[in-house]
């Protein structure tokens, strides 16, 4: 390699073009983590095929074409996978050197979310309305800028030299990056995307070496904060609902609760095989709300079934898999830290979205990555998959 973002083949002359070049052992080509790579678009797949399942036949929401939501999550994940490659394209390396700019950005964006642009769906004042009846959740990129901000301050000594570990004043700061664009998120209030951050936070912390203090610390600090969020009244009613709900399903069943009980009924009723794609009792009759967004794994589990829910955890399994051992064969922390941060995100949000259909976890309104309809949500996890594949194909070769 002669530069941070070069892919020449050694040995290979322009006469040696085509597959063995491609394939060469220093290509990006065979450098890229294929695993993550496949797992990535099969859940995508995986999530078309759920998404237009649970939206063909509802009129009210797919303006009468019932391939409406099936178009628009294909294009989505085109445009996520676009998105991948031209973050593989400019590397993790360039794109540390444009964390002001983009952490700057993004907290415009939220902050955006707070004036009049900013409007409620499903009762989360968190997106902003565009032309073309499209909407953006800027909370979605946050997850990515608060990575790479607090990756950027807590390795720039370590990777330098100068320091074995972060010092306190670097974890101070880095958490006060962070927690400039929570308390944004938190006021909209979009308390599923500020849980996710916070274990961000935690798993990002831990990557990098920092005091084991530092990490108990914020756990008790952020057990103090919720309690403190439920007192002063900051949570919206239908939020304080589902939490309540949870604590007590058989609460309000027709009401608050009745989306976790639809959810449960739709998975339980799948058995192994699943009751066959298209022919969910609980999917065709409509039962579930929100079930090509949050609730998409309920039609897996009553379509597909115990093995259908069970591929969608293993290729998710795969992703963390993989990317945990990028997190530790890369030789810099920078990378390192990158890396696990994208863990902690996906396997925490994988966790709490399947977790709510089944009642083991409170309704928060996260989507399952790769696999929920959404647009924001989709473009994100896909540049994280472009920054895992980076730091891999920017790891020396020995590695």
């Amino acid at each position: 390699m002669t530069g941070a973002n070069s892919f020449q083949v050694s040995g290979y002359g322009p006469e040696r073009a085509g597959w063995t070049r491609l394939f060469a052992r220093d290509s990006l080509a065979r450098r890229l983590d294929w695993p993550i790579l496949l797992a990535a678009i099969g859940l995508s797949l995986i999530g078309s095929i759920l998404v237009f399942s649970a939206t063909r036949n509802r009129t009210e929401l797919n303006q009468g074409d019932q391939y409406y939501f099936l178009i628009r999550h294909i294009l989505n994940t085109g445009i996520g996978v676009a998105l991948m490659v031209g973050t593989v394209w400019l590397g993790h390396r360039t794109l540390r050197t444009a964390v002001p700019i983009l952490y700057g950005f993004s907290v415009f964006l939220i902050l955006l979310v707070l004036t009049p642009l900013g409007s409620t769906i499903n009762g989360a004042h968190s997106w902003i309305k565009l032309p073309g009846g499209f909407s953006l959740q800027p909370s979605e990129f946050v997850k990515v800028t608060i990575i790479l901000g607090m990756a950027m301050l807590l390795a720039t000594r370590v990777d330098a030299g100068d320091k074995q570990y972060p010092d306190h004043r670097t974890v101070v700061q880095a958490l006060g990056l962070a927690a400039v664009p929570m308390l944004i998120v938190l006021l909209m209030p979009d308390l599923g995307s500020v849980m996710v951050m916070v274990v961000i936070v935690l798993g990002v912390l831990l990557a990098s070496g920092a005091s084991n203090r530092w990490v108990f610390g914020l756990i008790g600090a952020g057990t103090m904060g919720a309690i403190a969020v439920w007192q002063l009244g900051v949570l919206d009613d239908y939020q304080i609902a589902r939490f309540a709900a949870f604590a007590n399903p058989e609460l309000d069943p027709a009401g608050v609760g009745y989306n976790t009980n639809q959810a449960r009924i739709a998975i339980g009723s799948g058995g192994l095989m699943g009751a066959g794609l298209f022919h969910g009792s609980q999917t065709t009759g409509q039962f579930v709300p929100e079930q090509q967004t949050d609730f998409v794994f309920t039609v897996a589990g009553e379509e597909l079934g115990f093995l259908g829910g069970g591929l969608i955890l293993l290729l998710l399994g795969v992703i963390l898999w993989r990317a945990c051992r990028i997190a530790r064969e890369t030789t810099e922390l920078y990378g390192t830290i990158v890396a696990a941060g994208i863990v902690a995100w996906f396997a925490f949000q994988a966790f709490e979205n399947v977790g709510m259909t089944l009642g083991i976890m409170p309704v928060t309104g996260l989507p399952l990555p790769f696999v929920s309809y959404g647009g924001s949500s989709m473009f994100a996890v896909w540049v994280a998959v472009g920054l895992l594949q980076s730091i891999r194909v920017q790891r020396p070769l020995s590695a």
